[in-house]
C-alpha cells in the first residue's frame, strides 16, 4: 500500500492500483457495467424501475471513469478532493442500494406473475437474476470504497 503525508493525501499515477481505497477502481467498473449489461439485455416489462437501474449503472460507471482519470492523472491533489472523493462514492452506495432493491423487486414480481418458466421468458428471468447479484456486489465495493475513503478523509 502507497504510504500518504499531508502534502500527498491522494494517490496519483499508478500508484492508484495499489492503494486501498483506490484499487476498488477496476472492480466497480466490471461489475457496474456488467448490471448495465444485464439489465440493457433483458426486455424490460416495468419501465420506471428499470429506468432508475439503468440511469445508475450507467451513471456510476462514467462518473467512476471520470474519477479513475483525474486520479490516474494526478489532477487530485486539492484539499477538497478527499471529502469529494467520500461524497461521491456515498452517493453512489445510496444509488446502487436503491437500484438493487428496486431490480430484486421486479425480479421477484417477474417470477410470482409467470409459475411456469419457459424459454425466453426463463432466459430473461436469468439475466434478471444475475443482474441483481452483479448490483449488490457492485453497492458492496462501492461501500467498501466509500468506508476506506472517509478513513483516509479523516485521516487528511
Amino acid at each position: 500500500m502507497a504510504s500518504t503525508t499531508s502534502g500527498d493525501v491522494l494517490p496519483t499515477g499508478g500508484r492508484i492500483f495499489t492503494s486501498i481505497p483506490d484499487v476498488f477502481f477496476i472492480p466497480e467498473f466490471v461489475f457496474g457495467g456488467l448490471v448495465w449489461i444485464l439489465v440493457a439485455s433483458t426486455r424490460v416489462f416495468v419501465e420506471n424501475p428499470m429506468g432508475w437501474v439503468m440511469f445508475v449503472s450507467v451513471f456510476c460507471f462514467v462518473m467512476t471513469t471520470l474519477w479513475f482519470f483525474i486520479f490516474l492523472c494526478g489532477a487530485n491533489q486539492s484539499s477538497i478532493w478527499p471529502s469529494l472523493d467520500v461524497g461521491y462514492h456515498f452517493v453512489a452506495v445510496v444509488f446502487y442500494l436503491s437500484a438493487s432493491v428496486a431490480l430484486a423487486y421486479i425480479t421477484i414480481q417477474l417470477n410470482l406473475g409467470s409459475q411456469i418458466l419457459l424459454g425466453e421468458f426463463l432466459k430473461i428471468y436469468r439475466l434478471d437474476i444475475a443482474a441483481v447479484v452483479m448490483s449488490y456486489v457492485a453497492t458492496l465495493l462501492y461501500f467498501i470504497h466509500a468506508i476506506f475513503s472517509a478513513i483516509r478523509w479523516k485521516r487528511s
